[in-house]
C-alpha cells in the first residue's frame, strides 16, 4: 500500500472533522443551551472527537491492509457513517435542528454498529479500535436527546 494511500486512510476523518470546526460555531452554541446532567466541558469533545478519528482511520487502513478481498460493503458504511458524522455537527450547531439531529445521530448509531459488526467478521482489530466510538456517539445521542428536551 502507498504511503499516499496509508495517509489517506488514517487522516481522513480527522480532516474533515477539522474542516467542518473550522466552518461551525459549535462552542458559542455549546456554552449557552441548556444541556443535561453529564454533560462534559466544551473543551472535552475536540480532545475526545480527535482520538476517536484518529482510530477511526487507524481501523479502517489497517482492515484496507490486511483483509485480502476488496470489500465494497465495509467502504460504503464506513464513508456514509463518516459523512452523517460529520453533518450532524452542521444539523446541530449551525441549524440548531435538535430534533432531526436526534434522528441523524440514530442513524449514526446504527451505522456504526452495523460498520462494527462488519469488522469484526472480517478484521478484529478494526471492530475493537471502534468499540470508544460506539460509546461516545451513544453517549452524544443521550447529549443530544437532553438538549431537545431542555431547549
Amino acid at each position: 500500500m502507498s504511503i499516499i494511500k496509508k495517509i489517506f486512510y488514517i487522516f481522513t476523518p480527522i480532516i474533515l472533522g477539522v474542516i467542518v470546526s473550522i466552518f461551525i460555531d459549535s462552542s458559542s452554541t455549546y456554552n449557552v443551551i441548556n444541556k443535561p446532567i453529564l454533560s462534559p466541558p466544551g473543551i472535552v469533545f475536540p480532545i475526545v472527537w480527535s482520538i476517536i478519528y484518529l482510530l477511526i482511520g487507524i481501523s479502517y487502513y489497517l482492515f484496507k491492509k490486511n483483509y485480502i478481498y476488496d470489500d465494497r460493503q465495509v467502504s460504503i458504511v464506513y464513508y456514509i457513517s463518516l459523512f452523517i458524522n460529520i453533518t450532524w455537527s452542521i444539523i446541530f450547531f449551525t441549524f440548531k435542528a435538535y430534533f432531526i439531529s436526534i434522528i441523524w445521530i440514530i442513524i449514526l448509531d446504527i451505522l456504526v454498529y452495523y460498520l462494527i459488526s462488519l469488522y469484526k467478521e472480517k478484521y478484529e482489530l478494526s471492530y475493537k479500535l471502534n468499540i470508544p466510538y460506539l460509546i461516545w456517539i451513544l453517549f452524544a445521542t443521550y447529549l443530544t436527546i437532553g438538549v431537545y428536551l431542555l431547549n
